[in-house]
């Protein structure tokens, strides 16, 4: 059966088969049988990480360890609230850092913007309303009828599904939706960062 820790880009912590290009660290959110409880992060610092580095090896959901969570690719990881690693994507890290802001800040000072942009003390998405056109590719977000998150590219709005995207969609014009994104990444998407995505993306 498959374990709870794949994050959709809405945030949400489900279990599905399908693996993912990424891994991810909130801290340690399950208990000694590996289930998932209430709480969705123990620290502020959510990072986005390679799932191979340096040879480490580690068990899935180690009883006090810190909660291995996957992500389909960057795109969702971002939409989710993480950032890239300081450590295994050193190099994507800087030009996430780069794009984040106009003076280069640490990583706990990214994260004390990123917090509340991401989530709320209840364990919301954050998320909030725009037009797509000035929205950047690489922007999670939802149109009006409420469906599925779909990934805003420059060839159109990818449906999403934890194994893969489907068939692109025809960009709408000056319709106003809903951003999954949190704001501070989408500035950094407008500025240039250009997250990895899965293959089906293409």
């Amino acid at each position: 059966m498959a374990r709870q820790n794949r994050v959709t880009p809405e945030g949400e912590i489900v279990a599905d088969p399908a693996r993912g290009l990424f891994m991810g660290n909130r801290g340690c959110l399950h208990d000694d049988a590996g289930r998932i409880g209430t709480a969705r992060w123990r620290h502020p610092h959510w990072v986005t990480c390679v799932l191979a580095f340096k040879g480490r090896r580690r068990p899935i959901m180690a009883p006090r360890r810190y909660t291995e969570l996957f992500f389909l690719d960057e795109a969702v990881a971002l939409a989710a609230g993480h950032r890239p690693c300081a450590e295994c994507r050193r190099a994507d890290y800087l030009r996430y850092r780069a794009a984040f802001a106009s003076a280069p800040l640490s990583a706990p000072e990214m994260d004390r913007i990123l917090h509340p942009a991401r989530v709320t003390r209840g364990r919301a998405q954050v998320t909030y309303s725009a037009l797509v056109d000035d929205l950047p590719s690489g922007t999670f977000l939802r149109l009006p009828d409420g469906a599925a998150p779909l990934l805003l590219t420059d060839n159109g709005l990818l449906p999403y599904t934890p194994s893969g995207y489907g068939a692109a969609l025809p960009r709408p014009s000056q319709a106003t939706v809903t951003v999954l994104t949190p704001a501070p990444t989408v500035l950094a998407l407008r500025h240039g960062y250009r997250p990895v995505l899965h293959p089906t993306a293409s």
